[in-house]
C-alpha cells in the first residue's frame, strides 16, 4: 500500500497529480528486506552455513528483482490515441499504445500516469497495461471525464511497474507533446427555446423567400442563353416576342447571430460561475440550432480583439463555433456595450440576435432589447429552465486555468511515499 501526503498548499481548482520516485520499495519489500536483515544478523550469531545460503538467496532474490523490474520497461514506447475534442462533463476515451521493441523480453504490468494537463480532467489519467510481447503493440483505452474548458497540452508521463515480485517499484519519466481541445458543457435545450427565439424577428415571415430556388415563383425575368429552357414562359413570350423565363424562390430558414458576453467586474467564483454557465448556454445553442440546419454566427471578445463570425450551417461551423468558445479568456475590460456596437454590422434584415450575458437582467425570453434581438440571462430562472445540463457540472470549476496557473511551480504534486 501507499500513502500519499499532499503539499500544504493545495488549490482546490487544481487535479492532484500524483508522481512515483525513479525507485521505491512497497511494503511487501519493506517487510522482505527486515526480513533479510534479520536472517543475516542470525547467521552472524550463529555462523550456520545455511542461514548464510538463505541470506544470500535473499539478496539475490531482491537484486533479481530490481533488474527485472528495469529490464521490463526498457524499450517500452507510449503513444496516444486522442478524440478530436472532448466536452465537460462527458467521458471521452484516450487510447494508449505500449510498443515494445525488445528482441525478446515482454513488458507485463505497466501502469501509465500522465503529469502534464492533468487539471483539463476530474482526476489524473491512468492506465494499466497487463502485457505486451516483443516486438508487439498493446492498445489499453482509458475512460476519462473533463472538468475545464479550453486547450491542454499532454506532455510528461511516467510508467512505472512491480513486476515480479512486487517488492521493488521502478519509474520511468517520457515525454510525448499532444494537445487535445475541451468543449464547454453541452445541455439539452428545450425546442420551446428555439422556437422562441425564431420568433423574436420584429418583420417579415418566418421562412423567408429568396430568389434562385425551386420552390414558389417569385417573378418574371429576360432568359438568357444558357439558362434552364423548361423555366420559360410561352404564353408571355408569344404576347411580347421576346423570350420570358419564370423565376423561383427557396425557403431560407432564419440566420442566429449569437452575442457572448462574457464581462464581469468581480473575480470571485460566483461570478466566474455564472461567466462559464453563459458560456455553456451558448455553446449547446450552437450544437442545437445547427443540427437543425439553422444558420448560426458569433460575436465575442477575444484575446486577439473582436471575433465575429458570420451566420453560417454545417459540421464545420458548428466544430468552429464551439472551439472559438472552448478558448474565451477572462474579461474584464470590454462591457456589452462594446459588444453591441461590434455586432451591429452583422444584424441585417431577417436576422436574430441572442445576447447571452452573466448580468443579473430581468427580463423574459419572450421581450426583446432592441429591433430582432433577444437577451439570456444566465441568472434568470426562467433561462435556465430551457438549458438541461448534467447534475455532474460545476461551472465553479469549469474556467481554463490561466497561463500563471499552468506553471510547474503552482502545480499539486503529490509524491507517493512508502508506509
Amino acid at each position: 500500500m501507499f500513502g500519499f501526503s499532499p503539499k500544504t498548499s493545495v488549490d482546490e481548482d487544481i487535479t492532484p497529480v500524483r508522481k512515483r520516485p525513479s525507485l521505491d520499495f512497497s511494503l511487501t519489500g519493506l517487510i522482505y528486506i527486515a526480513m533479510m536483515l534479520f536472517m543475516g544478523l542470525a547467521a552472524i550469531n550463529s555462523q550456520a552455513n545455511l542461514l548464510f545460503g538463505v541470506f544470500g538467496l535473499m539478496i539475490g532474490i531482491l537484486l533479481v528483482s530490481g533488474i527485472i523490474s528495469r529490464m521490463v520497461l526498457r524499450n517500452l514506447d507510449v503513444s496516444r490515441r486522442l478524440p478530436e475534442n472532448g466536452v465537460v462533463g462527458q467521458p471521452m476515451t484516450v487510447s494508449y499504445e505500449f510498443t515494445n521493441r525488445k528482441r525478446f523480453w515482454p513488458s507485463l504490468s505497466i501502469t501509465l500516469a500522465e503529469l502534464d494537463g492533468v487539471e483539463a480532467f476530474q482526476k489524473q489519467p491512468h492506465g494499466y497495461m497487463l502485457h505486451a510481447a516483443a516486438r508487439m503493440t498493446a492498445t489499453v483505452p482509458v475512460e476519462l471525464v473533463p472538468k475545464r474548458r479550453g486547450l491542454y497540452a499532454l506532455g510528461r508521463h511516467q510508467i512505472s511497474t512491480s513486476f515480479p515480485f512486487g517488492f521493488i517499484k521502478r519509474a520511468f519519466e517520457r515525454a510525448s507533446k499532444d494537445k487535445i481541445l475541451i468543449f464547454p458543457a453541452l445541455a439539452f435545450v428545450s425546442p420551446q427555446f428555439l422556437n422562441r427565439m425564431m420568433s423574436a424577428e420584429s418583420s417579415g415571415p418566418m421562412m423567408r423567400p429568396r430568389r434562385g430556388g425551386m420552390d414558389e415563383f417569385y417573378g418574371l425575368k429576360e432568359h438568357r442563353e444558357g439558362e434552364n429552357p423548361r423555366w420559360i414562359y410561352w404564353k408571355r413570350s408569344a404576347r411580347v416576342g421576346t423570350l420570358v423565363a419564370k423565376e423561383m424562390t427557396h425557403v431560407s430558414p432564419p440566420r442566429i447571430l449569437m452575442l457572448v458576453d462574457t464581462f464581469t467586474e468581480d473575480e470571485s467564483r460566483p461570478a466566474q460561475a455564472e461567466v462559464e454557465r453563459c458560456i455553456a448556454m451558448a455553446g449547446s445553442l450552437a450544437h442545437h440550432a445547427i443540427e437543425q440546419n439553422l444558420s448560426l454566427g458569433l460575436v465575442c471578445w477575444t484575446r486577439d480583439g473582436w471575433l465575429s463570425v458570420t451566420p453560417n450551417r454545417g459540421k464545420r461551423h458548428r466544430a468552429d463555433l464551439l472551439t472559438a468558445l472552448a478558448q474565451l479568456p477572462p474579461n474584464h475590460t470590454k462591457r456589452s456595450n462594446a459588444l453591441l456596437d461590434e455586432a451591429a454590422s452583422l444584424q441585417k434584415s431577417g436576422t436574430t440576435s441572442v445576447l447571452f450575458t452573466p448580468q443579473n437582467v430581468r427580463l423574459g425570453l419572450g421581450e426583446t432589447a432592441r429591433g430582432g434581438m433577444m437577451l439570456v440571462s444566465s441568472q434568470d430562472p426562467l433561462t435556465q429552465s430551457w438549458f438541461h445540463f448534467e447534475h455532474t457540472i460545476d461551472f465553479m470549476h469549469c474556467a481554463p486555468l490561466s497561463d500563471m496557473s499552468l506553471s510547474d511551480s503552482n502545480l499539486t504534486t503529490v509524491k507517493a511515499e512508502s508506509i
